[in-house]
């Protein structure tokens, strides 16, 4: 019998010790950041990182983040969304957007009369707002402003990167009379490193108007270019749907049909 019993002690204490070996050798692979079932992450490749407006400051705003607008946002970035669909959808979250802007716009109060006879105290835009969208990507965003402001002014600034100094020229511009005095809504899907939308502001500096007067509208930003743009200018605002550090930078291409 205590020969049984030492046989039995002896292959319990061999199991502990070969679960031990294995346990710890998980514990080694999650520190790797090897995954189990023969999977295992590429240490040198860093995951794409959303940032929150929290790390930017009361200058940076985001639209509210719905179960419909991480849809859209889905949408945008699938490879094999179709271009008809891609239009569709990137309207729907311009609009979106474009909505939300003229929230952040200057109101006044006002009183109406409505069919029966009865005052109604409201709300009424200030005057004096604008549009100016960088061409050609910030031409997709036109529409949007236009279905909710029928009549609003808008301006357009065309620059490209000069092949041999890699640096952004401006080759266009052309904006509504007395913009100096305007709060002018600033168009741009994509806001990558900045440079484009950054050469663009300092054209509308150039024209007089200030900077706390300017409010960029985008769909897709990146930390970088968030960070870069603020740092150039830190009284504009910025109104974008996302913060993520993959800028999907075909938007242009898919949305106009020239990929």
């Amino acid at each position: 019998m205590p020969d049984v019993l030492s046989c039995k002690e002896e292959n319990e204490t061999r199991r502990k010790r070969k679960d031990s070996k294995t346990t710890g050798k998980c514990n080694i692979a999650a520190e790797n950041g090897e995954l189990l079932n023969g999977l295992s992450a590429a240490p040198d490749e860093k995951p794409p990182v959303t940032a929150t407006r929290d790390e930017f400051g009361s200058q940076l705003k985001i639209i509210q983040i719905n179960d419909q607008v991480r849809e859209l946002q889905t949408i945008l970035r699938d490879k094999e969304t179709e271009r008809g669909d891609f239009v569709f959808y990137a309207d729907r979250l311009i609009r979106l957007v474009v909505e939300e802007g003229l929230n952040q716009l200057p109101y006044e109060t006002c009183t109406v009369k409505t069919p029966t006879g009865a005052s109604y105290e409201g709300l009424a835009f200030q005057r004096g707002n604008c549009g100016v969208s960088i061409m050609r990507s910030g031409e997709a965003m036109e529409k949007g402003l236009r279905d909710c402001c029928r009549s609003i002014r808008i301006g357009k600034i065309l620059i490209k990167f000069n092949e041999e100094s890699k640096t952004p020229m401006v080759y266009y511009a052309k904006f509504p009379p007395g913009i100096d005095q305007r709060k002018v809504l600033l168009m741009y899907p994509l806001l990558n490193s900045g440079a484009t939308v950054i050469t663009a502001i300092k054209v509308l500096l150039d024209h007089g108007v200030k900077q706390e007067n300017i409010l960029l509208l985008n769909v897709f930003a990146t930390p970088n270019g968030v960070k870069q743009l603020l740092k150039n200018f830190p009284s504009v605002t910025i109104l974008t749907s996302e913060v993520h550090s993959d800028c999907p930078s075909y938007f242009g291409q898919r949305y106009f049909g020239t990929d």
